[in-house]
């Protein structure tokens, strides 16, 4: 069983949030283990409760335009959510239920290792770029141990509000040369210390 395989199971066994006793199921995220590019929503919604899988509804049939737009599709990337458990009645995220569910999102990010992390909706940006205010830095990004964070709109965004559709198009766009600024190979590794023996 792969690693990540082995932690969905982990993932499925968790009561820590009273959201975890009204799921149907649990949605820890999917993609490729080796993924270049990760996605981090905000929280399952109705149909991702139901499906057991992340970004399946309406929001998630956009999401899927916008990787064939940059020619890429699930299977390419690992998509995951700041919370593995719908919240009732579809709201907002607790603050408790964030940090109840980081262990399992802090261990996705390890075993997967992947060279750029896309922030959707201001959830999951608040980990990565705390303080700011989405609709000011959308479409920014900053780097940090050869990773870079790009934060976008939540795809469900462009539903409720249209003319953010086009500001989500084009910061996908934008993706693929940021990839290829971080080099298009993963590091496996530490790397070697040789050069610390000259230093004096």
């Amino acid at each position: 069983m792969s690693p990540l395989s082995e932690l969905n199971q982990q993932i499925a066994q968790c009561f820590k949030c009273e959201i975890a006793k009204s799921r149907c199921k649990v949605v820890p995220g999917e993609g490729a283990e080796d993924a270049d590019i990760m996605f981090i929503g905000e929280a399952p919604g109705w149909h991702e409760d139901q499906q057991g899988r992340p970004f399946v509804g309406p929001a998630g049939q956009f999401l899927d335009r916008l990787l064939a737009s940059i020619n890429l599709d699930r299977t390419r990337v690992f998509i995951a959510n700041v919370i593995k458990c719908r919240p009732t009645a579809n709201r907002d995220p607790l603050p408790t239920e964030i940090q109840n569910c980081r262990p399992w999102l802090d261990r996705q990010i390890e075993i997967i290792r992947p060279r750029m992390i896309v922030t959707l909706g201001r959830y999951s940006m608040a980990r990565y770029f705390p303080g700011k205010s989405i609709s000011k830095i959308h479409g920014t990004t900053r780097k940090q141990d050869n990773v870079i964070y790009f934060a976008m709109y939540h795809p469900a965004a462009a539903l409720h509000q249209q003319s953010l559709k086009q500001a989500i198009e084009t910061d996908m766009l934008k993706i693929p040369a940021l990839l290829a600024e971080v080099g298009t190979v993963k590091e496996t590794g530490p790397q070697p210390q040789q050069l610390n023996m000259f230093e004096v």
